[in-house]
């Protein structure tokens, strides 16, 4: 009976499988709902901003927003000099890690830390596109969008209680938007005092770990959990508004302007150090105010004289008074070789009277250390004379108004809010199929303003302010602008129509206070519109 049991048993599972199939396959043929259609398929060109986005996730964001510029140049750049900036990245990472791991290692009982390994791979980074802001407040505001996939190879070597592990990072992906500003512009060069890094937005980083050679990443949590500790401590340092400062040169003093002119008459000099193997020099001298950034200046060479005069005059920009001086250098002129250095002094400008001309002799030192005693050897004198003349009050452009200040809002506006001002002051390149008498509709918090018409010009000027006082800031509000074009006649058939349309996020505005830029109309070939937002804070 087992036996036949079994036999049984299988029998009808064969057949009742079978059964089962057959039975399916007839319910799915001709039970199908009758309410399935066919996929719409419609050309690219029909579908609108969104559907394309969603379609096209990975297209430059210069297709996807007309704000955005194209950067091919500086995707080139990097990938020419990417082998060069690797070996530069990687030895300033070094530099810069070296003494924080030295300071932290003590702390966990940890012998030694060491990159083994330090490359950045073969692949640069690529940039999607750029937006620009300008904000008439001595700054300049880039919006890049950064893409990483590379292949590096980071091995860091640990040591401890007698052990040693590897750690290896590889096939690091990092998806970046961040916010660099540099400010303040200045008229010396490289023209900015400081830059600063912020991130828009929390960035994708994903890598791979490997652990003594095995993939610590295929850990099951690991991964995710790695990544969300990334993207948190990256947004709690550098998430807008908090931002990375790197210093390039002191903003106090970048931000001097001139306040006179110091005339100096380089008169002579006496009983020079021979320079030459014949017993003679061939001396110049070269003149400028320290914390110059410009070249010295330099008299002409007076050929075989230890006891030359130029009487020669130059006149330098004083940018402060109180703490620059006036550095003199004695060289002698060589045909080959470098010029030896015969002496130096210097003449602290708060020293002298200002219009009024002072001669000056000083003795020629090796430094301008104290303790130097190569100071105490002879070197002979230059004589010089100097004025100073501080400019008149009318002369200092700084004393005027800044005409970019924002103004204050006015009494009774929500202390908690503020008062935007939207000025729309042209456009350009705006052309209708039918005609062309354009003017500007916004609509903000579904409240619409317009400009006036203006007739047949394809590049109108409004220079028209509309306000709205706000009970909060508009962090997270739009403002929509449309260009439009009416028909000067009665015409029935073609009475309005759109000549493009922009549509702004006023996050920014918030941030930097004013914003004055073109924006590049949608939906119009070469259409350009000028808009200055303004927000005013009790």
């Amino acid at each position: 009976m087992g036996i036949l049991s079994t036999i049984a048993s299988f029998i009808g599972f064969g057949i009742g499988t079978s059964l089962g199939l057959v039975i399916g396959y007839y319910f799915f043929i001709y039970f199908q709902s009758t309410h399935v259609k066919d996929p719409t398929i419609r050309p690219l060109a029909e579908q609108d901003t969104k559907a394309l986005q969603q379609m096209l996730p990975e297209i430059p964001f210069w297709i996807k927003n007309p704000d955005f510029d194209r950067l091919d140049w500086l995707n080139r750049f990097v990938e020419y000099m990417w082998p060069y900036l690797d070996k530069a990245i990687c030895k300033t990472a070094r530099t810069i890690a070296k003494p924080i791991i030295a300071e932290q290692i003590p702390k966990y009982k940890i012998d030694s830390v060491e990159f083994e390994t330090l490359t950045l791979g073969s692949l640069p980074p690529t940039f999607q596109g750029m937006k620009v802001y300008s904000t008439d407040e001595k700054e300049l505001i880039m919006e890049p969008s950064v893409k990483w996939g590379g292949n590096p190879n980071i091995i860091v070597a640990v040591k401890a209680f007698g052990l040693r592990a590897t750690v290896q990072v590889v096939d690091l992906q990092v998806f970046a938007s961040p916010r660099i500003t540099l400010k303040p512009l200045v008229p010396n060069f490289p023209c900015f005092a400081s830059i600063y890094v912020s991130l828009m937005e929390k960035p994708h980083v994903d890598f791979g770990l490997k652990l003594l050679g095995a993939d610590a990443m295929s850990i099951p949590g690991l991964y995710r959990l790695v990544q969300e500790i990334i993207k948190e401590q990256v947004a709690k340092m550098y998430l807008w508004p908090k931002a990375l400062e790197v210093q390039i040169m002191d903003p106090t003093k970048a931000m001097k302007v001139p306040v006179g002119i110091l005339h100096v008459k380089v008169l002579r000099a006496t009983n020079l150090k021979k320079k030459d193997l014949l017993g003679g020099a061939d001396p110049y001298v070269k003149l400028k105010l320290s914390d110059d950034k410009l070249p010295s200046k330099k008299t002409t060479v007076k050929y075989k004289n230890l006891n030359p005069e130029w009487n020669e005059e130059f006149n330098i920009v004083v940018k402060d008074p109180e703490s620059q001086f006036l550095e003199l250098t004695v060289y002698d002129w060589e045909q080959i070789g470098k010029h030896d250095k015969m002496g130096m002094n210097v003449i602290p400008l708060k020293e002298l009277t200002a219009d009024e001309p002072k001669e000056l002799s000083v003795d020629l030192r090796k430094t301008m250390e104290a303790n130097d005693p190569e100071n105490e050897k002879p070197r002979g004198q230059i004589t010089v004379e100097v004025v100073y003349k501080p400019f008149k009050n009318d002369e200092l452009s700084e004393n005027a108004q800044d005409p970019n200040a924002i103004e204050k809002a006015p009494e009774g506006t929500p202390s908690s809010g503020g008062l935007l001002v939207i000025i729309i002051h042209e456009a350009e390149d705006v052309e209708g199929k039918h005609h062309t008498n354009p003017y500007a509709r916004l609509i903000f918090k579904g409240e619409e303003r317009k400009t006036k018409h203006v007739k047949k010009n394809r590049d109108p000027r409004w220079n028209e302010a509309f306000e709205f006082t706000l009970e909060e800031p508009p962090t997270n509000e739009r403002l929509y602008i449309e260009v439009l074009s009416v028909s000067s006649k009665l015409g029935l058939l073609h009475p309005k129509e759109t000549l493009g349309y922009v549509d702004i996020n006023l996050s920014d505005v918030v941030s930097n206070k004013r914003i004055n830029e073109k924006y590049h109309l949608i939906d119009s070939r070469n259409g350009k519109i000028q808009i200055e937002l303004q927000w005013r804070t009790p």
